[in-house]
C-alpha cells in the first residue's frame, strides 16, 4: 500500500493500535491498514513493540505513533465529525465518552486517549452558515451546551 501524500500523525504513549482499532469500529470509511514493529529498541520501546499503526478515519489517512509519554494531545487539534441527525450525534459522543473519555462543551469531547472530537450537526454549521440573527440565536444556544441538542439548535434558528 502507497503512503499518503499527506497524513496527520498522532502521536501516543503505547496505545496507537488499540486507538486506531476504536475508530475504526466507530467511523464509516475507517480501517486499520498496517501494523508495523520497531526494528530495534528505542526511547520508549523494545524491539518488536508496536511503533507505528497507519489506518483511517472517516477517510483522512493518520498514523499512530507510540512515541512514549513526552507528548500528550489537547483541543489545539480535534476531528470534527458532521453528523445528520441527533441519533448519529448520539452515537458518536456515547461511543467516545462512554469508552474512558469526557465531555467538553459546544460539542466537543475527548476520547480517553485526549484526542479531542467535535460532534458537529449539520444543523449547527448550517445555522451558523446563515449569519444574521439565526446564526445568533443558534450560536447563542450551542454555548450551553455539552452535546449539541438537534431539536433546540433547530428551534433557536426558528426564533
Amino acid at each position: 500500500m502507497a503512503v499518503a501524500k499527506t497524513t496527520i500523525c498522532l502521536w501516543f504513549d503505547k496505545d496507537a493500535e488499540a486507538a486506531a482499532h476504536f475508530y475504526a469500529g466507530i467511523f464509516p470509511d475507517s480501517a486499520v491498514t498496517a501494523v508495523h514493529h520497531a526494528p530495534s529498541d528505542y526511547p520508549s520501546g523494545k524491539a518488536g513493540d508496536v511503533l507505528t499503526v497507519e489506518f483511517t478515519v472517516t477517510g483522512i489517512p493518520c498514523l499512530g505513533l507510540n512515541g512514549g509519554p513526552a507528548f500528550t494531545h489537547n483541543e489545539a487539534f480535534s476531528f470534527q465529525i458532521a453528523t445528520d441527525d441527533q441519533e448519529e450525534t448520539d452515537r458518536y459522543w456515547t461511543a467516545i465518552t462512554g469508552n474512558g473519555g469526557q465531555e467538553s462543551a459546544c460539542g466537543w469531547c475527548k476520547d480517553r486517549w485526549g484526542i479531542s472530537w467535535q460532534i458537529t450537526p449539520r444543523v449547527l454549521t448550517d445555522a451558523l452558515a446563515a449569519g444574521g440573527d439565526e446564526a445568533k440565536r443558534a450560536f447563542e444556544a450551542m454555548m450551553g451546551m455539552t452535546k449539541i441538542d438537534v431539536a433546540a439548535i433547530e428551534a433557536a434558528r426558528r426564533g
